[in-house]
């Protein structure tokens, strides 16, 4: 199991919620290794690899969106694995609705949306696959929202998150 400090949690969580999950986050790669596998995500509990993927998940929206998320191997990571159910436990609904959504482009699409291309062709996948436009503006839209609701979440269920010491 994951350990914190209380008083870092208390520090951390002064500064604000993207530094209170950043914690459990940064904690959780330690555990890891820096490397997310198969078998790494097996040290940690489902609450703990669903913040996890959250953090995942909002790094890549934010950096390219959906094409990038799937480009950097994180399509199965996010839409065949309980992610969107994970977000609508923790009481992300939105979010969750969102990742259904994105979803159903994706496992129509899988095929080109996953193969290697180069840097021409992955700019092209943009043009090629606006269908998830309209979907990356509203997770830019909610995502402070959403991250208040993790954050609230784990708050209130910390010790499904870490030990606290």
């Amino acid at each position: 199991m994951v350990r914190l400090l209380e008083t870092d949690i208390i520090e951390a969580s002064k500064k604000g919620m993207d530094a209170f999950l950043d914690l459990f986050v940064d904690a959780y790669w330690k555990e890891l290794g820096g490397d997310l596998t198969a078998e790494s995500m097996g040290r940690l509990n489902g609450h703990q690899n669903a913040l996890l993927a959250y953090s995942i998940f909002r790094k890549e929206m934010n950096d390219g969106g959906f094409v990038q998320l799937i480009q950097n191997g994180y399509g199965a990571y996010f839409f065949d694995n309980p992610f969107a159910k994970a977000m609508r436990l923790f009481g992300a609904k939105e979010l969750s609705k969102l990742v259904y959504k994105a979803k159903e482009i994706y496992d129509a699409n899988k095929t080109d949306l996953e193969r290697e291309t180069t840097e021409e062709e992955f700019l092209s996948m943009y043009v090629d696959f606006e269908a998830f436009d309209e979907l990356e503006e509203s997770f830019l839209f909610m995502e402070e929202r959403m991250t208040a609701i993790v954050a609230f979440f784990v708050d209130e269920n910390i010790n499904l998150f870490a030990e606290v010491v």
